[in-house]
């Protein structure tokens, strides 16, 4: 049933760096969604009245929650996004919404400019900067919790929203039902500190290999408390998405996942009424590990859309500002506990490069 996440998903770092063009029109053709047609790759023109028409923009989210929700979720961004680039001189014809299958089938698609606009995390980002560019960050509020002890994280449980907005979040290692889940929260709340062979000995649930809380930024916890990575671990599986993590931490086929650190106030109805749990989330989950903060999610363009140049750059970034201060907006990017964005560059994912580069040196494929 677990494998070691030795190759993931087929893709190893050099191969996306440097061989992400090879097969990327069938990549393409991996993401799905609202609509079916393919990506348009038309160039935009300007109409009689001045403004700019765009046949198709096409947007991507990477599936960090339920594939079928995102869809469901973002169906509004298409007016929102058509209506307020109206406003900033585009005639845009329709927006063509895909969920991708893997996170590193919206970065291929970016790359090969059969997606114009991603929703994609600093790791995927970073991983794909030749072919991407980031233009805004997203923000969100803070945590009632945003301490490095694991037990504090336990003792104040559960985590509340503050009114703070900030651009970084950390990833968290966290504990679920089973025995052997319980065994180490129990050491953590005691005190004690868990050794590698504690963290060897249990079953894990990690994202795929670009995710940052779900992958990168856990092996650099690994790294840094044991000089060990998710690669050296015995008993992995690798999740498509969050939802299914949390499921697999709930019906106790694994004993510990990896998650943004608000992922248990997004899976706290479902913990009871989907999964099968009779008590809170809280009461039966603990933290066991704490990373560094994480530079927030991107919304990012690709550097070989035929219809991208500086002028739609700038307009999007306006666009997706404003629609994040409507109400309906706001209702959109929830589904990923977004709350607003701010423009951004790429110097500002260095940290996140570093940590790229301490992952590939650590070896992992």
């Amino acid at each position: 049933m677990f494998v070691k996440t030795k190759i993931i998903g087929g893709f190893n770092y050099m191969h996306k760096k440097f061989g992400k063009y090879i097969g990327a029109a069938l990549l393409a053709g991996l993401l799905v969604g609202c609509g079916n047609e393919a990506a348009s790759s038309e160039t935009s023109a300007s109409n009689t009245d001045g403004t700019i028409k765009i046949d198709t923009l096409s947007v991507g989210f990477v599936p960090s929650r339920d594939p079928e929700e995102i869809v469901t979720a973002t169906e509004p961004l298409k007016d929102l996004l058509i209506d307020e680039m109206s406003t900033l001189g585009y005639d845009i014809g329709k927006v063509d919404i895909t969920v991708g299958t893997n996170y590193e089938a919206v970065g291929e698609s970016l790359s090969a400019g059969t997606l114009d606009v991603g929703f994609i995390p600093g790791g995927t980002y970073v991983l794909y900067d030749d072919g991407a560019e980031v233009i805004l960050t997203s923000t969100r509020a803070g945590l009632s919790i945003d301490s490095d002890n694991p037990a504090d994280w336990n003792e104040n449980a559960p985590t509340e929203p503050t009114d703070e907005q900030v651009t970084s979040y950390r990833s968290l290692i966290i504990a679920g039902p089973s025995e052997k889940g319980q065994e180490l929260a129990a050491k953590i709340n005691s005190g004690e500190e868990l050794t590698f062979e504690d963290m060897n000995s249990a079953s894990w649930s990690v994202m795929s290999s670009s995710s940052s809380a779900g992958y990168i930024y856990p092996t650099l916890w690994l790294n840094e408390h044991f000089k060990k990575s998710i690669t050296d671990l015995d008993k992995v599986v690798q999740a498509d998405s969050y939802g299914s993590s949390f499921a697999r931490l709930a019906s106790e086929q694994v004993d510990l996942l990896v998650t943004f650190a608000d992922g248990r106030r997004d899976y706290e109805d479902t913990w009871t009424s989907e999964y099968g749990r009779t008590e809170s989330i809280w009461d039966e989950t603990a933290v066991v590990g704490v990373t560094p903060g994480i530079y927030n999610d991107t919304i990012s363009v690709s550097k070989n859309s035929e219809k991208m140049d500086q002028e739609l750059k700038t307009a999007l970034q306006e666009a997706f500002i404003n629609i994040s201060k409507t109400d309906e907006g706001k209702e959109v990017i929830s589904v990923y506990s977004h709350e607003g964005y701010q423009v951004t560059k790429d110097a500002d994912y260095d940290d996140e490069r570093a940590a790229q580069k301490i992952v590939q040196d650590l070896g992992i494929q």
